[in-house]
């Protein structure tokens, strides 16, 4: 499986590094972030590193107000209420994305999708409105159709077999799945709601679609068990997990960010501080990343000074995760379904035995601890190999 880096405000050097690092790599750009001259600028010096560039529309929220999304050349005009009623509209958008992804020299189109509240009639008329166009109008390279689910819809099984009986027929090669987190959360608690996403992946992959799962977090590692071609993610939680709101405009509000380290063998994050009472401990190697992920960003932690007393910052803090995620990612698929959800057990065996051992020294990873999340996947992976065990074995 892939990792593929959901680019966020200020993230074009992070990705070219890591592109450089990883001798390529796929990066999906955001309109939200850049205006269609950057976005230009930006797929140039990626595809320069070595990387691949697809652009998300990000058409999620017809009535959004961000202010350099709107203005993109092919965002629909005119009351939101008008957008995507008529042929003419349609074949505008998608012409005008054509466009833009034909300048960048995007490797394939991610088609746009709104945000899926419920799968009902009006949803499904517009999506099928899109890639129906969508198949007339952009031949020259593979479509994702995008499916935005909320956490509801992702809940709710009568609507995830709504979805694939919609997305079965549509033209396309592939599915950029968003599926909202229940309450905004960062990592999810939710079993239902997570075994019901590797329910979907599993069964557009044994279709033969490719599916890219979009705004994960190390959570998402499990998508492997389900088959799924990639997960995204990136610098800020804003694209680790799917938030509607950003694409609204809204007063400012001044937060103050903290630098968090990544223990992959843990599956946790924890703030720098933390790592102290390790180091003070003598168990500050319980958080040394395996050699076999080759993460150069955090060894200034490691170097034997007491870890908040070192220069590590929050970009070496990006770079460490995105680096770590993608050798994780990379590892996570195996030869069979069943030695990858083998191979899935192990790691979160693993994760909760280091969690608990931290916990003993006084380092707790406070809302980013994976330690309760551990048994939300392990039972969404039994859930999965109980359901769709048998035909992934067979189809993998």
């Amino acid at each position: 499986m892939e990792l593929f880096l959901q680019l966020g405000y200020g993230m074009k050097e992070h990705s070219r590094i890591l592109f450089e690092q990883w001798g390529g790599g796929t990066a999906i750009l955001s309109p939200r972030d850049q205006d269609e001259a950057a976005i230009i600028r930006c797929s140039e010096e990626l595809r320069s590193s070595g990387g691949n560039v697809l652009i998300d529309p990000q058409l999620f929220d017809l009535g959004s107000d961000y202010t350099r999304l709107v203005q993109q050349r092919y965002w629909p005009s005119g009351r939101p209420e008008n957008m995507l009623t008529s042929r003419e509209s349609t074949r505008h958008l998608l012409t005008e994305l054509l466009s833009l992804n034909n300048s960048a020299g995007t490797s394939e189109y991610i088609l746009p999708g709104l945000y899926c509240s419920r799968v009902d009639d009006s949803w499904s008329a517009q999506h099928d409105s899109l890639v129906s166009e969508a198949a007339d109008v952009m031949r020259d390279k593979a479509k994702l159709a995008t499916v935005c689910l909320s956490a509801e819809t992702v809940r709710d099984e009568t609507q995830i077999d709504d979805v694939l009986s919609l997305v079965r027929h549509w033209p396309v090669e592939g599915i950029y799945l968003i599926a909202e987190h229940p309450h905004g959360d960062y990592l999810v608690d939710d079993p239902a709601w997570l075994a019901n996403v590797l329910l979907l992946v599993s069964s557009l992959k044994i279709e033969g679609r490719k599916v890219v799962v979009g705004y994960s977090n190390h959570q998402m590692l499990c998508a492997a068990a389900a088959n799924a071609d990639a997960i995204a993610s990136g610098t800020f939680l804003n694209v680790r997990s799917f938030p509607r709101g950003k694409f609204r405009l809204c007063e400012s509000t001044i937060s103050r960010r903290k630098t968090w380290y990544y223990c992959p063998q843990a599956m946790s994050e924890y703030q720098v501080p933390f790592l102290d009472m390790a180091y003070r401990a003598g168990a500050l190697g319980l958080l040394t990343p395996d050699a076999s992920l080759e993460s150069p960003y955090a060894n200034l932690l490691f170097s034997g000074a007491e870890p908040s007393t070192t220069s590590y910052t929050e970009k070496d803090s990006y770079r460490h995760y995105l680096h770590c995620l993608h050798e994780q990612a990379s590892m996570a698929r195996k030869e069979t379904f069943k030695a990858t959800l083998e191979f899935q057990f192990e790691c979160l065996v693993r994760a909760r035995q280091q969690v608990e051992s931290l916990k003993a020294y006084g380092v707790f990873g406070q809302n980013r601890d994976f330690r309760d999340i551990v048994d939300v996947n392990e039972s969404s992976l039994g859930s999965l190999g109980s359901n769709m065990g048998f035909v992934l074995e067979r189809t993998w």
